[in-house]
């Protein structure tokens, strides 16, 4: 499995936790934004960093990894997506 899934899966994980954690829709999403921001930023040095891949490059997967659970994180907080009691 790739980095990219890997990290994908982290942040959807991530995303499920704190939703079934925090009964407000809108403090889990800003909540799992803010923690999944600093994951992805993380990822994006530690690619720049470490793995030798170059600013752009490492730019795109970073909007790709933080955009994609950011989006579902949104759309589930707009759409009233609530976890069972």
């Amino acid at each position: 499995m790739s980095h990219t899934a890997m990290m994908l899966l982290a942040g959807l994980a991530l995303l499920f936790m704190v939703r079934l954690t925090i009964r407000d829709a809108a403090r889990a999403t800003r909540l799992f934004l803010l923690l999944w921001l600093i994951v992805s930023v993380g990822n994006l040095l530690v690619g720049v960093l470490y793995a030798g891949y170059g600013w752009g490059e490492e730019a795109v997967i970073a909007l790709v990894v933080f955009g994609l659970p950011a989006a579902l994180a949104l759309g589930a907080a707009r759409v009233g997506v609530k976890p069972r009691d």
